[in-house]
């Protein structure tokens, strides 16, 4: 909340991301302000060109007012060409940045550490992504060059004006102060209303995500109402802040554009007074006027603008709070070699561990856990006992509160993490299946598999029948989530995936618990052809799946309560012999 508040009261600053974003294309950069410049010389060219047109053109009786015409029509000519030059550049960079932004965004999301993932929901990191982009897109090809032209515009208009007529201009220029203070003071408020409106934009992307993602569960339960209703209190909530900025913006543009043209209608009294008294020409005082509202117009969109540059200045402070967040778990800076990556032997040494969403409660108590080479551990337990806790430590996706856990005898945080993965092959209980084609699912784990290699490991991993039944083989997409196939499929192209990586440590996590008998079978006959010579950790819920494992470790309440072979544990009778009785009861019940 701190840094919500933080980034609320001070968010023009993070527009400075958007401005390193920018300078790196100096010539698009250059280009777009020449154009501006061109633009607004032109624009302010026209008043002048009306004024030869009275003072010179109906001198002569009018003889000579076509070449004062043609004058403007040039003008007329070099704002078009300079206008459309402007409008090129800046949406090109807008794009251009807008894309850099995002993939500098992702590849920094893909640094963080699965903590980072629980304190901030990927829907609505999705939706900075999209909706905070959009506003970045629309601030760098438009708000920006806007404001950079009505500046310019306007200070060059001033410029002309105390040129025409210094007294006049002496006096509109007095009433800019008063225009520039409801800016300061309103903007603040703008800000803030923008920086909420984006978050409840995200608020309704992030619902959105969930339900959609969960329509099946929405729906058997009968909750499709309950739903929409958090919908639309989600999008009323967002409508709700959005009006108080749009009524806010609205008060602050009419407060604005009363006090210029209210000046502007003093000055010009002051002006016509001149002109009856013979101090000004009828040329200059149109020229005046035009100027006059130009000026008035610039100045005054400025504070439309204004609005809008907040809100850019807004997603791009919760961009960048995505964009430079650190990792929680990263390479030291001289990470030791794990050395002898055809073999791995994983230790944990006293370990304890609490997971930073839960730190009431402890996840590991003290584990002391030697897996040699080659050797193959199930370990089971019943639901929390730290199971699944032992891999997440493994693949250092945190880091331990104590003790440590080591990979053929260097402890983790004083190696790589890429290293460390790259000799790890995981099957999780659901398995991932990203939307892409069978080959890119497959080959996920080594991108330089050939085709041959991924129909033997298809083939080990009893995925060969059903690849090739796919209407376009390998290149067939497997939709979003796998959802052109089963659970046992799915889980079998995980086996292949993991079978191509061609690891030394290999992690099963609950790899058969949502199959069928005969999707489990398979699986089981894929799983032990990848598990021959590989160091192995399996857990499970099913016994009948780990009796075959060299050892057999029971956890319970985040610690190791016994370890032994399948027929040693059931003779102690302690804990894995209740849970053996009460599974193969319920298998014969079954």
């Amino acid at each position: 909340m701190a840094e919500q508040d933080k980034a609320a009261r001070a968010p023009i600053g993070s527009l400075a991301m958007i401005w390193g974003a920018a300078r790196r294309y100096p010539g698009r950069l250059a280009g777009a302000a020449t154009a501006l410049l061109i633009s607004s010389a032109a624009t302010l060219a026209i008043p002048s060109g009306f004024r030869l047109v009275i003072d010179r053109g109906f001198a002569g009786g009018g003889a000579d007012i076509g070449r004062w015409f043609e004058y403007l029509f040039l003008i007329v000519i070099i704002l078009a060409l300079s206008t459309a030059a402007r409008f090129y550049f800046v949406s090109w960079l807008g794009e251009r940045v807008v894309a850099d932004i995002r993939s500098a965004t992702q590849a920094n999301l893909l640094r963080q550490a699965p903590r980072f993932f629980e304190e901030n929901r990927p829907s609505e990191i999705a939706s900075r992504m999209t909706a905070d982009t959009a506003i970045i897109d629309q601030v760098v090809g438009s708000t920006v060059s806007i404001a950079l032209r009505n500046a310019v515009t306007g200070v060059g208009g001033l410029i002309y004006l105390f040129a025409l007529a210094p007294k006049l201009a002496g006096l509109l220029l007095l009433g800019i102060p008063l225009i520039l203070v409801p800016i300061i003071v309103m903007g603040r408020r703008v800000r803030r209303l923008s920086r909420a409106s984006q978050d409840r934009l995200a608020a309704v992307g992030s619902v959105t995500t969930e339900v959609l993602g969960a329509m099946k569960i929405v729906q058997s339960f009968g909750q499709e109402a309950r739903e929409a209703a958090r919908f639309d209190a989600t999008v009323e909530a967002g409508f709700a802040t959005a009006k108080s900025r749009i009524r806010l913006r609205a008060v602050m543009t009419a407060i604005v554009i009363a006090l210029i043209f209210g000046s502007i209608v003093a000055v010009m009294w002051q002006g016509a007074v001149d002109v009856a008294a013979g101090r000004l020409s009828g040329g200059s005082i149109a020229a005046f006027v035009i100027t006059g509202g130009l000026v008035a117009g610039a100045f005054g969109s400025l504070s439309e603008v204004w609005g809008d540059l907040l809100r850019g200045a807004g997603a791009a402070s919760r961009l960048h709070e995505l964009m430079t967040a650190q990792p929680d778990i990263s390479p030291p800076a001289q990470p030791r070699a794990i050395g002898d990556a055809g073999r791995a032997q994983l230790a944990f040494r006293n370990v304890r561990f609490h997971y930073p969403t839960r730190p009431d409660l402890a996840a590991l108590q003290g584990i002391d856990l030697i897996v040699e080479p080659g050797e193959t551990v199930a370990v089971v337990g019943p639901s929390g006992a730290g199971k699944s806790t032992l891999i997440q430590l493994a693949q250092r996706f945190y880091d331990p509160d104590s003790g440590a856990v080591l990979l053929n005898g260097v402890p983790l945080n004083e190696a790589d993490p890429a290293a460390v993965r790259a000799m790890m092959a995981l099957v999780p209980q659901d398995s991932v299946i990203f939307a892409a084609s069978a080959r890119d699912n497959l080959r996920y784990g080594r991108w330089d598999a050939t085709d041959d290699q991924i129909w033997d490991a298809a083939r080990a991993a009893h995925a060969e029948e059903f690849l090739r039944a796919l209407p376009d083989g390998l290149d067939s997409e497997l939709g979003e989530g796998g959802a052109r196939l089963s659970g046992g499929q799915r889980q079998r192209v995980a086996i292949a995936r993991a079978l191509l990586r061609d690891v030394p440590l290999l992690l099963l996590d609950e790899a058969t618990s949502a199959l069928d008998a005969e999707s489990e079978r398979l699986v089981q006959d894929a799983l032990a052809r990848l598990m021959q010579g590989r160091t192995t950790i399996v857990i499970a819920h099913r016994l009948a799946t780990v009796r075959a494992a060299d050892r057999i470790v029971v956890m319970d309440g985040g610690r190791i309560v016994e370890q032994g072979n399948h027929a040693a544990l059931i003779a102690q009778g302690g804990l894995y012999a209740r849970l053996a009785a009460l599974q193969f009861q319920e298998g014969v019940a079954a």
